[in-house]
């Protein structure tokens, strides 16, 4: 079964709008760019261990601090933070990773085995 493909316009919007901030948010921080052909109209922008840069990002696209979705993922010590705004025709999603120190006085899982 082969795959259907789908044309570079089915892009368009994720790819107008990573132009338009190449332009207008230039001095902002890098984030990891994602635009992929299972979400085509989707922009991701995630960030790892730089809430800082998250937040840069959500004041730049006027996210409000209370639309930010924060959760924890099962292995108890990466924190994520998300956003998701409109931008350019097409939904633009925000994702902070961050880790979670593991409690003080808390051993380790890791066995070394000699």
């Amino acid at each position: 079964m082969t795959t259907p493909t789908i044309p570079l316009s089915a892009m368009a919007a994720p790819l107008m709008a990573l132009r338009i901030f190449a332009d207008e948010f230039r001095h902002l921080p890098v984030p990891w760019v994602t635009i992929s052909t299972v979400y085509p109209d989707l922009l991701e922008l995630s960030f790892h261990d730089d809430v800082d840069g998250f937040e840069i990002w959500c004041e730049a696209l006027r996210i409000r601090p209370e639309a930010v979705q924060h959760s924890v993922q099962r292995d108890g010590r990466t924190g994520v933070m998300k956003a998701e705004t409109n931008y350019s025709g097409g939904p633009v999603e925000l994702i902070c990773f961050t880790t979670i120190p593991a409690p003080e006085g808390t051993r380790s899982r890791v066995e070394v085995v000699s």
